[in-house]
């Protein structure tokens, strides 16, 4: 996945008019999920320019800013009376379209479902304006099947849907390693089998696949039965740093609404701030905003590991977001893109400036 390295091209495939369904997030299952909560705004706090802004995310750790931001009111903290209505997403595509819609404003969500959409719209719906997190992707394998990295090659591999953000990482690793696998079957040196994360700890448990390529806290949770981390996918980047979660809105909404954005991402930039400072109080809140929206808390074997694996920062990591297209590209998965404009980080450097951080880049692919 370093971009240092050769890539192998893959053989192209005749999948480009599939890519709403394709590149999609690095999300918890399928589903969507549109919560329609409110967080209650502080009694006489002045309202910014809009009376609500709609959020979604999704209910994963890798979303933590989120999930931490809403529990703790950080971010209805910064937007005084302007109210927060929450929506939660498990897949990229009905995130995107709900942003189109108009159902969402700001979300955060994964590099794969952002590139779709920024694609898909002639860049035309959506922005880039923040970053959240890096890390958490890890490929755990059936130690007694694979003990090594070569011992992958014949094996059948789990990645949660076609085309999404670890698929494509999974695709590149196999062709760095010199291995030929159908990027569209998943048939080739490696058996690449695309499994809902939901179900892949039972897949697992079934012997049905001997690993996986995935998010937290699924890996944390293979892990927990029986599995063995065989790659990091953070060692295979410079600074051990890539995107797995940003922060996009509406080009619509950030014409109109400049102040609700601005106060979003200095919630954002205080959460991140608050979670860095005080790491288990924010897996514990993490962990108690999980259960409110799926009913059931995840254990310590799992949420612990899988939390440190996360890196939350305010940097959307602009070039590795590049050169994650970059690889979609030579999958075959995607036409080369003109990313020029996706991102506008202008509000975030705004922020970080005034409270003396060190402003971010957009990797030359800023809105004029």
């Amino acid at each position: 996945m370093s971009a240092a390295r050769p890539l192998t091209t893959l053989r192209t495939i005749a999948v480009i008019a599939a890519l709403p369904l394709l590149l999609t997030a690095c999300g918890y299952g399928s589903d969507s999920t549109d919560d329609g909560k409110q967080t209650a705004a502080p009694a006489g706090a002045k309202k910014l320019s809009a009376d609500e802004v709609k959020i979604g995310y999704f209910p994963n750790l890798t979303h933590g800013t989120a999930l931490v931001g809403v529990q703790e009111g950080l971010l209805q903290k910064e937007l005084g009376g302007t109210t927060i209505k929450t929506a939660t997403f498990n897949a990229g595509p009905s995130e995107i379209e709900a942003l189109n819609a108009g159902s969402i404003d700001i979300g955060w969500i994964g590099p794969s479902p952002s590139i779709n959409g920024y694609t898909k719209s002639n860049g035309k719906n959506l922005r880039i304006i923040g970053g959240s997190a890096s890390g958490g992707v890890k490929l755990v394998v059936n130690p007694k099947k694979i003990k090594s990295l070569a011992d992958v090659k014949g094996k059948k591999i789990a990645t949660p849907q076609l085309g999404n953000t670890q698929d494509v990482a999974f695709l590149n690793w196999i062709a760095d390693q010199g291995w030929k696998v159908d990027a569209e079957s998943g048939k080739g040196d490696v058996s690449v089998v695309r499994t809902d994360n939901k179900i892949t700890p039972d897949a697992y448990k079934a012997g049905s696949i001997d690993g996986a390529w995935v998010p937290e806290p699924t890996a944390s949770k293979l892990v927990a039965e029986g599995g063995k981390v065989l790659l990091d996918e953070s060692s295979l980047w410079p600074d051990k740093k890539f995107v797995i979660t940003n922060i996009i809105v509406s080009q619509k909404f950030l014409k109109e609404h400049p102040d609700v954005v601005e106060a979003v991402l200095r919630g954002s930039v205080k959460t991140n701030a608050w979670i860095n400072a005080n790491p288990d109080k924010a897996k514990a809140s993490a962990n108690a905003a999980l259960e409110k929206l799926s009913g059931k808390a995840l254990p310590a074997a799992v949420i612990d590991p899988a939390w440190k694996s996360i890196t939350f920062l305010d940097d959307p990591l602009a070039s590795t977001l590049n050169t994650e297209a970059q690889h979609a590209v030579k999958a075959g998965l995607l036409d080369k893109p003109d990313l020029k404009g996706i991102y506008d980080l202008t509000l975030l450097n705004k922020v970080l400036k005034a409270q003396g951080k060190n402003e971010v880049d957009d990797a030359g692919l800023g809105a004029q």
